[in-house]
């Protein structure tokens, strides 16, 4: 038991931290033995929280042992499990041990990955890791580059301030940007952060299949440039959230070569696909882009925080970031020891490429590629399921293992209205017996239901399960509106 004294150097002796770090790992790696058994969704109001954890500033210490018993009864299991096998909504973080433990060495050495001078090895790393990606990617790995980052939405802004130095200069004044109504919020936001007005972004709208219109898209560009503006980059998705949907890439490529525009491709969900046959087809084009966000986070099965931007030519990071401060005059080192600051927006950065460098070195590529070619034919299998029901009906197909659905019984005739009350329904009732997280969106207008199934741990089983469960939610309020009607 560690002594609750005062302790001004903040210091444990050696039995004390191995005791207590022990007790870490145990409650980790229990986790990760048990989750499967415990449920997916944390339910909870501000006021309860409020009642649970609110309290005044602790002057003084607390056995540590308590404080950990505290967070793991209070609150721990007040957090979604987002690698459960049913954790289906938004984008789940499977996650895997390697890089759980990769971050615990990274964050217990307290490693500086900002720059050279404070670390050769993490600075190595990165770019070791980050040539990884950009040959996956078909990427230039001796004159591309990169930089690892918080995730998507951060590298997507990185990205956009990169594209607007270039193409732009100072004067931005009258640029216009295009991306289609499936694009990622990260985008949008981004593009408001740094500095453009509503009237200077162009959402352009997609078709049935949620790909962005190639014909409308020429035409704002020609228009624009008509009236005088400065079209500089088009935004495409690899991968929606909403849908899985990849825009047609190649197509968009020869759109920004003819038209000197920046093609900037958020592959933040999707990019990982490349790692399997039926991804590769479908992001074909995906290395024309002269940025590109992934997040390995997601779909290569990291912990968060990770996300990363490539680019064509490692140095319009450098131009666009560099600042040479005076207190860093004496670790600028050579052109080819990078410091990653001067590629982003962050100085002080954690050493995120240790999790990535251990996972893939510990599991093999191949195994990342097994992995994500399973959830594709999941969601193909989920959706082949479906079709042969009489209760759903498929809204968008499995795509990059993201499908689309809604309860619609067949000789119902329920109205539209009826139809996203009953979806809605299920959502709420499924999600509030916190046995599975499956929340709706909306596709054209309708209340839909989306599985997100990128972990590898979840089976056909979990869904059937879910599924059934699903459909007795469906029949209850079915009965409820027959009841009002």
């Amino acid at each position: 038991m560690i002594e609750n004294d005062l302790n001004s150097k903040l210091k444990l002796s050696k039995d004390e931290m191995k005791k207590y770090g022990y007790q870490v790992i145990d409650h980790i790696v229990d986790h990760f033995e048990t989750q499967k058994d415990k449920k997916p969704v944390a339910l909870a109001t501000r006021e309860e929280m409020d009642s649970l954890l609110a309290e005044d500033i602790p002057n003084v210490p607390s056995p540590a042992n308590d404080v950990l018993d505290f967070v793991m009864k209070q609150i721990i299991p007040h957090s979604n499990i987002v690698s459960h096998p049913k954790s289906y909504s938004f984008v789940p973080g499977p996650s895997n041990y390697i890089s759980v433990m990769a971050d615990t060495l990274a964050t217990g050495f307290n490693i500086f990955s900002g720059g050279w001078a404070a670390s050769p090895a993490a600075a190595e790393l990165e770019i070791v890791t980050m040539n990884w990606l950009l040959d996956i990617f078909g990427f230039p790995t001796k004159k591309g580059g990169g930089i690892f980052t918080s995730g998507g939405s951060m590298a997507n802004l990185t990205a956009l301030v990169t594209a607007r130095r270039i193409k732009c200069g100072s004067d931005f004044s009258k640029a216009t940007i295009y991306l289609s109504d499936q694009a990622h919020s990260s985008n949008i936001k981004a593009i408001k952060v740094i500095g453009f007005k509503k009237e200077q972004i162009r959402i352009i709208p997609t078709d049935i299949e949620f790909k962005i219109s190639l014909n409308k898209l020429k035409n704002i560009i020609a228009r624009d440039r008509l009236e005088g503006l400065q079209p500089f980059c088009i935004i495409a998705s690899a991968g929606t959230t909403n849908t899985g949907t990849v825009d047609p890439l190649e197509d968009m490529a020869n759109i920004c070569k003819a038209e000197n525009l920046w093609f900037h491709i958020d592959g933040a969900y999707g990019g990982a696909a490349i790692l399997s046959e039926n991804g590769k087809q479908l992001l074909k084009g995906i290395e024309r882009a002269d940025s590109l966000t992934v997040d390995p986070h997601k779909w290569f099965f990291q912990p968060y925080e990770m996300g990363c931007l490539l680019v064509k030519n490692h140095e319009w990071l450098s131009s666009t970031f560099t600042e040479k401060p005076e207190y860093l005059r004496d670790i600028e080192g050579n052109q080819s020891e990078i410091n990653f600051y001067d590629h982003g927006i962050q100085l002080t950065r954690r050493f995120r490429a240790l999790k990535f460098y251990m996972s893939l070195k510990t599991f093999g590529l191949d195994s990342f590629k097994k992995a994500i070619t399973y959830n594709i034919d999941l969601a193909e299998q989920t959706e082949a399921l479906l079709r042969k029901s009489v209760l759903w009906e498929i809204t968008s197909p499995a795509t990059l293992a993201i499908i689309n659905f809604r309860y619609n019984p067949i000789q119902q005739n329920l109205s539209e209205e009826e139809l996203d009350r009953v979806n809605q329904s299920i959502s709420k009732k499924i999600t509030d017996s916190r046995e599975a997280l499956l929340v709706t969106t909306v596709l054209q207008g309708q209340v839909v239901l989306r599985m997100c199934l990128i972990n590898p741990r979840t089976t056909l089983e979990d869904i059937t399960n879910t599924l059934e469960q699903c459909e007795v939610y469906g029949k209850e309020e079915l009965a409820i509106i027959n009841e009002q009607n």
